[in-house]
């Protein structure tokens, strides 16, 4: 998954080669999700692999690195894992809703609008 720009200066600058390392070398090439990511659609380690047609949808399968506390800047092996496109997708949704919300209310704020229940 592509890095947010303002997020490139939480990742290491060898980031590419713990991704690449993770990806290929530990997980040869395919998704290490066992159900962490709550789809509901695999039991064991999820079979999508990398550039192969993912389970289901048919679509091309696309290998990245997921966070598992959603922080760039740890890049402990334990924290890190293979999981395809939809995995990852699926594992980021409530840290995706939190920060699309807390970004919603800080243009709202920046705006000069007041929220529900903030100062008046």
């Amino acid at each position: 998954m592509p890095i947010r720009p303002e997020n490139r200066g939480r990742y290491p600058s060898n980031w590419r080669d713990i991704s690449l390392r993770i990806r290929t070398v530990r997980a040869a090439g395919r998704c290490e999700c066992r159900g962490e990511c709550g789809r509901g659609t695999h039991t064991g380690r999820c079979p999508n692999r990398n550039g192969g047609q993912a389970y289901g949808t048919g679509s091309k399968v696309v290998l990245t690195v997921a966070h598992l506390d959603h922080t760039p800047e740890n890049v402990d092996d334990s924290n890190l894992r293979a999981m395809c496109q939809g995995c990852h997708l699926h594992y980021d949704r409530d840290h995706h809703r939190e920060t699309a919300a807390a970004t919603r209310r800080a243009a709202v704020e920046a705006a000069g609008q007041l929220t529900i229940g903030g100062p008046a």
